[in-house]
């Protein structure tokens, strides 16, 4: 990589840091902006999620997912350590309810051992009954290194370390525009919030201070902020990297990038256990996935802060950042109706799609899913919590896009697909990008 390029990187996500990070220790002297359009960073797929660090048991052999996962999970546990950040291998059992099941299992795991996922063995019923003695099922597979961290505290510390080493991070700004030449790209930007033009954020992302209690929380970065309206401003760089998850498909038209594959919202709903339910789940609980579905299905996960999360669901978001059922952007929606690429999904997976609405719409629905798998719960012992947005892409004939995926034009790399394990392979795949801005 030759020095000193100034580089802008879209998104402040847990990808976006990753990306930021990698800049800098490639090149000390690398000039790396982070523009970020919320005010604070990670607040959408990277604060919204379940933390599991997946360690590669349903990924082809060979696939950028297995070789993402098994790559990123060594980079994100080291790195773990060495932040004093905390990352607990609580294992994950996949359980067979039907003999159709337990065929199923015998694939994954044969895949898993492909992809050199330490320590992954099939269960009996009664073997499951010692790792988790609340769930049932006839027989299962065992992963116990599969993980759980806060993705959140980990994009704040690479933020951390990226800005350390120089990097820069604005807050509350949107890209609206790129003017690309053979020597650079000139990006459009406004504030998000009239009151508050930039927030330029100095080291001190994420760490713990004592509040006037004696409680620990967690301390804001230090900002200086100026409080007269931006117009519209623009910046410089030799290089963008794009990594704005539900608005990537957006930036990369307006950076003269194809329009497919397209960003389809889904969210996902959670429930949460109530405390003194805690003790039914010791680490995470999951369904053996079907193939004829593209998604995964009800599942419980222990988190690093000892909850234990219901869900999630998968159902259409009527908007972008749709997180609330009332949440509806027409002009999007109209889109996406009119689209027959999506009109075809749809006609595939309507039923999937009922039972996800279902189980939406009813709170005994959605528990009696995950009641297959932990007989002991009822709908008593489920609260909501907070849910978040899938960006799922999707190819102009309604294909979903399953494995990574990026595009560039010029001087403009932009992030198209990052499904999971994105969070989990998130170092390694900051690597391949500086890799490939390299060439």
């Amino acid at each position: 990589m030759r020095s000193g390029h100034r580089y802008a990187v879209i998104g402040a996500g847990i990808i976006g840091s990753a990306v930021a990070r990698a800049l800098v220790r490639h090149d000390e002297s690398a000039k790396v902006t982070v523009l970020e359009k919320e005010q604070e960073p990670g607040l959408h797929q990277t604060g919204r999620n379940s933390g599991v660090v997946h360690a590669g048991l349903y990924y082809t052999p060979g696939s950028a997912k297995a070789r993402f996962a098994r790559r990123g999970v060594g980079l994100l546990r080291e790195y773990c350590g060495e932040r004093g950040l905390a990352y607990d291998e609580c294992g994950k059992v996949l359980i067979a309810l039907n003999e159709r099941d337990r065929r199923r299992l015998d694939g994954i795991h044969a895949r898993a051992r492909a992809n050199g996922v330490p320590g992954v063995r099939l269960l009996s019923a009664a073997d499951i009954s010692e790792i988790e003695p609340h769930v049932r099922g006839v027989a299962g597979l065992h992963s116990p290194t599969t993980a759980v961290v806060d993705f959140a505290a980990v994009a704040r510390a690479m933020l951390d370390d990226a800005v350390a080493a120089g990097a820069e991070v604005l807050t509350g700004i949107e890209v609206v525009g790129f003017h690309q030449s053979s020597s650079e790209v000139r990006v459009d930007m406004r504030a998000t919030d009239d009151r508050v033009d930039v927030q330029r954020r100095s080291s001190g992302l994420g760490r713990e201070s004592r509040s006037a209690e004696g409680a620990a929380s967690t301390s804001r970065p230090t900002l200086t902020a100026s409080y007269d309206p931006m117009p519209e401003v623009m910046d410089s760089f030799d290089y963008v990297i794009i990594c704005a998850g539900l608005h990537a498909d957006r930036l990369a038209r307006l950076a003269g990038d194809d329009e497919f594959p397209r960003i389809v919202p889904f969210r996902g709903e959670f429930g949460r256990l109530r405390p003194d339910r805690r003790h039914l789940v010791k680490g995470l609980i999951y369904p053996v996935p079907d193939p004829r579905y593209p998604f995964l299905g009800v599942h419980l996960t222990k988190g690093v802060d000892g909850d234990v999360l219901v869900g999630p669901n998968a159902v259409l978001a009527l908007a972008r950042e749709g997180y609330r059922r009332r949440d509806v952007e027409l002009g999007e929606l109209g889109r996406l109706v009119r689209w027959g690429g999506f009109r075809r999904f749809v006609r595939k997976n309507w039923r999937a799609g009922a039972r996800e609405v279902y189980g939406s719409m009813s709170r005994r629905a959605f528990v009696r899913a995950a009641r297959r798998y932990v007989p002991e719960l009822t709908v008593d012992d489920v609260v909501p919590a907070p849910g978040g947005i899938r960006a799922q892409a999707m190819d102009a004939d309604g294909t979903l896009v399953d494995d990574f995926r990026t595009s560039r034009r010029g001087r403009v790399l932009c992030v198209r697909n990052a499904p999971s394990p994105a969070a989990t392979a998130s170092l390694a795949i900051a690597d391949d990008i500086v890799a490939e801005l390299d060439e």
